[in-house]
């Protein structure tokens, strides 16, 4: 699912803006938050730095076999295939128009394949994965639910999943609703277009167990990414987007409250078939040992 800010990218770029600035489409992770400097290139080493760490949270190595759900204008697979060449990628974004940016930044090289579909829907064979990424996407998907599912699917045990998102504080859902129902809409027309409810830290290791997860990070690295604002209303500005600007305003004082965080998470495909082996051994242990210790009777 799409929204306004999308179509301002996608027309930013045809208008010939800095390339830079959309190479990545998500938020930034800026060793020197406090300095103040909204360039597009700050910017892009940010979102280079995100994607680094989001690929080492999900333990990605090279030679990997790997799914970017929602890759946007391809950056994410620009920039896996320059640090690990050997991995076998494939891109996957239910909007034909960002995948045709895609192709163009990943020519004249050997371009991953690029594939129109749903998230909580992947034309994948399952258990051929090794990692599944979705940076920044998920809050657009009609389910989280769904979208784990089928990563637990397409993934091979052991492997893993590794996302971005934002990530609800407990206790504020009452004041990121209103905000983000008066200022950043949840509708498609709206400028960040569909967005779920966020899930907290709990919520998320609640879905992974129910899907077949095991967590294995989640970072909240709010205070790193808050440099993306001021780039975020530049663009708008330089757009004349009014609406970007509001938007961007009103989340963005959600994150400064600290109500809506931005978290990078990982998740590790268990084995169920291995888990219901060590259940079935675990109880067989304790039926025998409870045997083993029951006192004996004794005649007299």
């Amino acid at each position: 699912m799409t929204g306004a800010y999308v179509d301002s990218a996608l027309a930013h770029m045809a208008e010939g803006g800095p390339p830079p600035f959309w190479r990545h489409f998500h938020w930034g992770l800026f060793a020197d938050p406090e300095r103040e400097d909204d360039s597009p290139e700050r910017y892009f080493a940010a979102a280079e730095a995100l994607t680094d760490r989001i690929l080492a949270a999900g333990r990605v190595a090279d030679g990997a076999r790997v799914l970017d759900v929602g890759c946007g204008f391809g950056g994410t697979l620009d920039h896996l295939r320059a640090r690990a060449p050997h991995c076998r990628t494939v891109g996957l974004n239910i909007d034909e128009r960002q995948l045709h940016w895609a192709r163009r930044l990943l020519e004249p090289a050997p371009a991953s394949p690029l594939v129109a579909a749903d998230g909580c829907c992947l034309p994948v064979a399952g258990g051929s994965l090794d990692h599944v990424l979705a940076i920044e996407c998920v809050f657009h998907f009609p389910s989280r639910r769904a979208f784990f599912r089928e990563a637990a699917r397409v993934l091979r045990p052991g492997g893993t999943l590794a996302l971005s998102d934002f990530v609800m504080a407990p206790g504020a859902l009452a004041r990121v609703a209103a905000t983000m129902a008066a200022a950043a809409g949840l509708g498609e027309a709206a400028w960040y277009g569909y967005v779920a409810k966020p899930l907290t830290s709990d919520g998320y290791a609640r879905l992974a167990r129910s899907a077949g997860f095991a967590l294995l990070v989640d970072d909240d690295v709010t205070a790193a990414t808050l440099p993306t604002y001021p780039a975020l209303r530049r663009l708008a500005r330089g757009a004349g987007d009014a609406e970007g600007l509001d938007t961007t305003g009103g989340v963005e004082a959600l994150a400064l409250a600290g109500d809506l965080q931005y978290h990078v998470l990982a998740f590790r495909r268990q084995d169920v078939q291995a888990s219901l082996r060590r259940q079935s051994s675990a109880a067989s242990s304790g039926v025998t040992s409870g045997l083993g210790s029951a006192p004996r009777s004794t005649s007299t």
